[in-house]
């Protein structure tokens, strides 16, 4: 299973994917170049950068994998990631004064997984933490923290009935969706999808 998160290096977005098999982090390639390199083109300069190392442009589908990953428009495309070792073979290929922090924040990262593996309620807190930077009011986090708990009681739930993850837990989503609005959940996603945009 993947779950997809954000990460922050000195304010700037970094889209990440944990991979709870392998449990393994994802970065997103055309992030950490952005950030890295503060090109206004960061796909331009991963073409240029592949020109100049040929060892990288060989053993470029080797270090990336393509995975779908939520862009600007709100959509999802498929975007080139790394694992944590891929990612210091990129840094290698990029002249910048900010890959030793960067490498530092990577590890960082992947210290905080853990601890929060090890403990649930890390994720709460640094979820509460992610909701307040980005301007929820304090009732809404509230809701939302609630909401979380209880969606995870059920599958909980779900899991110990031997239901698997996947297309049953979306089944069942839907017949719960379907009891109290009369939608099934695709439809009540487009819905709030329209709204926002209007």
């Amino acid at each position: 299973m993947k779950k997809q998160s954000i990460q922050l290096f000195e304010e700037r977005n970094v889209r990440t994917v944990w991979d709870e098999e392998k449990e393994e982090w994802y970065f997103s390639v055309v992030d950490v170049v952005s950030v890295l390199t503060d090109s206004a083109d960061p796909k331009q300069y991963i073409k240029k950068m592949k020109s100049r190392d040929s060892e990288l442009k060989s053993n470029w589908g080797t270090i990336c994998t393509l995975l779908p990953l939520k862009s600007a428009d709100g959509k999802m495309h498929k975007e080139n990631v790394t694992d944590t070792k891929g990612l210091f073979r990129l840094i290698q290929s990029i002249p910048s004064p900010k890959a030793e922090p960067f490498k530092l924040w990577i590890a960082e990262v992947a210290k905080q997984r853990l601890d929060q593996m090890q403990d649930p309620e890390l994720s709460i807190e640094q979820a509460i933490y992610d909701y307040r930077r980005l301007g929820y009011s304090e009732n809404w986090i509230n809701q939302r923290i609630r909401s979380i708990e209880v969606r995870k009681a059920l599958t909980d739930e779900w899991r110990r009935g031997g239901i698997e993850e996947g297309v049953q837990f979306a089944s069942l989503t839907d017949i719960i969706t379907r009891q109290w609005s009369g939608k099934v959940r695709k439809t009540i996603n487009s819905t709030k999808v329209l709204r926002k945009r209007i």
